[in-house]
């Protein structure tokens, strides 16, 4: 395999139950093997893509100082700005050579909800930025739903079974921008090797390359996408709720060659978080002689705080 495998959603959102189950088992297979998959036919527009990359560059291109001014502090980087190498990959001291941006749940007035989640950042500079990040959130959303049904149905489970947790759920679309590199980097890198904390990741195609993922027998392969896919991978919580049986994928991005360190990179991932009292203890069906439980038990919200720790965004 020298790159992620594609899968086509409209097959799973036909009338016709072979293409349907035909993608339940291509995409389950993915995330047995490798872990990522492209994904066509998603619920974003071009339109609204560009649209989105418009406005984050507008956002990134603002003065320091305006942008300083949208760095909450006391919300472990929850919501709003955070600066330049605040973020390490999990075991690394050098900060990842990037800034970003997160949008978070809105959550519907009957969730009960609104004091667990803080509410968005307002960005007074640019009137279509908050309207254009959320409107990708919800569709980001929609998409995940649906791929957490076919892998529900891969592993035995009922289709709808991830449906509650991810309703309301405590998601983050994050746009990240990584700057021109100025200098030889001591040991940092655009975005040090790691597994990400949530249930799945979607990633609009990225500005530039620099996407690698990390295959079993240990070699690097870089992810490319066809234009317009979304990159869809597994994160740690879906592997420990599976039991090994979804495959967090280890993935990094890395510096551009020499000649080219003076484009910068922009990409927006969108983390799937299900409610914080998501119980992620391993499936009875994904335990076995074979397959021994793996992984102590924990909710989403205690291991989503206990991996902010471990990336630094949170003391």
């Amino acid at each position: 395999m020298t790159n992620i495998p594609s899968v086509d959603l409209a097959d799973f959102l036909s009338d016709d139950p072979q293409r349907k189950q035909k993608f339940v088992q291509e995409i389950g297979k993915a995330y047995s093997e490798i872990g990522f998959a492209s994904v066509k036919n998603h619920f974003l527009s071009v339109e609204l893509m560009d649209n989105l990359y418009k406005e984050v560059k507008g956002f990134f291109a603002l003065p320091e100082a305006v942008k300083e001014g949208y760095e909450i502090e006391g919300l472990a980087g929850q919501r709003g700005y955070i600066s330049f190498g605040k973020e390490h990959a999990k075991g690394k001291k050098e900060g990842d050579l990037k800034e970003f941006w997160h949008f978070g749940q809105e959550p519907s007035a009957d969730a009960n909800l609104t004091d667990e989640y803080p509410e968005n950042v307002i960005v007074n500079e640019l009137p279509d930025f908050n309207n254009t990040g959320m409107e990708a959130y919800r569709l980001l959303e929609k998409t995940g739903k649906y791929v957490l049904r076919a892998l529900s149905l891969y592993i035995g489970l009922e289709e709808n079974y991830f449906d509650h947790w991810i309703a309301n759920g405590n998601s983050i679309l994050r746009p990240i921008h990584y700057p021109p590199i100025q200098d030889e980097p001591k040991g940092a890198v655009r975005a040090g090797a790691h597994g990400d904390i949530n249930l799945i990741t979607l990633l609009m195609g990225a500005s530039a390359g620099g996407l690698q993922v990390l295959r079993h027998d240990g070699e690097w392969i870089e992810a490319k996408p066809e234009e317009g896919d979304l990159v869809v991978n597994v994160g740690d919580m879906l592997e420990r709720h599976t039991n090994y049986k979804m495959r967090s994928t280890i993935h990094r991005v890395v510096n551009p060659p020499k000649e080219e360190w003076g484009t910068p990179r922009f990409s927006i991932p969108f983390f799937m978080h299900p409610r914080s009292d998501m119980k992620l203890n391993c499936l009875e069906k994904c335990i076995d002689a074979d397959h021994p439980k793996g992984f102590d038990d924990i909710t989403s919200g205690e291991f989503l705080q206990q991996r902010l720790a471990e990336i630094g965004l949170k003391k």
